[in-house]
Parts: C-alpha cells; structure tokens; sequence
C-alpha cells in the first residue's frame, strides 16, 4: 500500500513539475470583452443591485458560485471523513 502511495506522489510531482513548462512566459493585458461592457453598463438595469461586483457574483455567475461552494464543501466533508477516528480500534496497551 505504501509502494502506491510513493508511485502516485511521484506521478504527481511529475505532472506539476512538467506543468510549469507548459506555462505561458508572457502575459499579455487582461481581456476587455462585451461580457465586462454588459456588466458594467447594464448590470443596475438587469439585476437592480448598486453593488456590480456582488451582482456578477449573485446573478450573473450564481451557477458557476454554486458549484464552487459544492466542490468546497464536498472536499471539507472527504477530510473530516478521512480525518475521523475509528471507533472500532482499541489503543495498544
């Protein structure tokens, strides 16, 4: 079980290291695009919220804020499983 451990630690390791040289060297200006003019220019027409960065959070990009706070809680609720003690072990003694 250990050997399996050691392998995917290295196979992991290898894939970021090999990642960063897929990295781009320069980065260009931030993208300008009509999604940012329909934010900035309509957002109080569409949503009726003063406060534009949380109407894109809350209207415009709900689905997208959603799945992120499942992924969040969903991976909270692997550790605390795999963080729990057993019941059925008995300390050495």
């Amino acid at each position: 079980m250990k050997k399996i451990g050691l392998v995917l630690s290295i196979l992991l390791g290898t894939m970021l290291v090999v990642s960063v040289f897929y990295m781009p060297t320069q980065i260009g200006p931030l993208t300008y695009n009509e999604a940012t003019d329909i934010y900035l220019n309509e957002g109080l027409n569409l949503t009726g919220a003063t406060n534009i960065v949380a109407a894109i959070i809350a209207d415009f990009r709900a689905f997208d804020t959603m799945i992120e706070t499942l992924v969040l809680f969903t991976s909270i609720l692997a550790v605390l499983s795999v963080l729990k003690p057993d019941k059925k072990e008995t300390p050495h003694g």
